[in-house]
């Protein structure tokens, strides 16, 4: 999705001073609304991935009806690296400074597979930022995925990468030959993930939908676990891959279809009183 106002959407982006960081970020919101007349959702990308390849389906459904903020996190995508190690505790500390910088007191959070534990520790840190947070696809423990997926993780090299992500990649970064850095960074982080711990868990009071696919990295087991641990959390597995619920740009398959998405679920959601 090229980024882009239209009739139904206005479209601004930048870049903004985030602890050491120049991050990119993008604003959507319904044409015609000031930035505090329409709710904020703010989108959280996964590891390897830019705005486009991980939201590039679902920004124009959202921003139908609300205000939707995207950035890319540390050595992804437009955003720089500070030159140290990236951290999901580190991460979760980066969104909150660009709300700050936006001056976003408090929004609505959507973050998928890293993206999805990177909010999980907003919501641990710094808890008057969150009115609602959807978790798709995230970790917080690693028996939440199969035994196998720490072995791949240790192996992992750059050619491992889905062809789609590096060229997403490429497509948007000023230098190319960063897209290394990107995958150690995030290799390194997945390779020395630790469990967050129990208390952290059971202490959010935000509103959350947990959403997994059934043939998703994440186990089932995992995300039920969760949703028992988060006192005010629902729970959705859907049919298919990690992903695949909002069209992330390496699932898509010649048939896809804008109502196999989860947005319509996600709305009711956030909007339910």
């Amino acid at each position: 999705m090229e980024p882009k106002a239209t009739k139904e959407l206005d479209f601004a982006s930048g870049y903004s001073e985030v602890n050491g960081l120049k991050m990119y970020y993008e604003i959507y919101r319904p044409a015609g609304q000031a930035g505090g007349q329409a709710k904020a959702l703010v989108l959280i990308h996964g590891g390897g991935s830019t705005i486009p390849s991980n939201f590039g389906k679902v920004i124009p459904l959202f921003a139908k009806n609300r205000q939707v903020i995207a950035m890319e996190l540390q050595a992804h995508g437009r955003t720089n690296d500070r030159g140290t190690d990236s951290s999901f505790e580190q991460d979760a500390d980066d969104v909150a400074t660009l709300l700050h910088n936006l001056k976003v007191d408090k929004a609505d959070f959507f973050g998928f597979s890293n993206g999805g534990t990177t909010t999980l520790q907003i919501a641990i840190r710094h808890p008057e930022l969150v009115h609602k947070m959807v978790l798709g696809s995230a970790l917080v423990k690693r028996n939440g995925v199969p035994e196998w997926f720490w072995g791949f993780m240790q192996q992992s090299k750059l050619e491992h990468m889905p062809e789609q992500l590096q060229t997403a990649y490429k497509e948007v970064a000023s230098d190319t030959t960063d897209l290394q850095l990107m995958h150690d960074r995030d290799a390194k982080r997945m390779v020395h993930f630790k469990d967050i711990p129990d208390e952290q868990i059971e202490a959010i009071q935000a509103p959350t939908l947990i959403i997994i696919g059934d043939k998703d990295i994440i186990t089932p087991e995992h995300a039920i676990e969760l949703h028992r641990q988060i006192a005010h959390s629902e729970l959705a597995i859907i049919p298919g891959g990690h992903g695949e619920y909002i069209g992330e740009i390496t699932t898509i398959q010649p048939d896809f279809k804008e109502n196999q998405l989860v947005v319509p679920m996600i709305e009711k959601f956030l909007d339910k009183k």
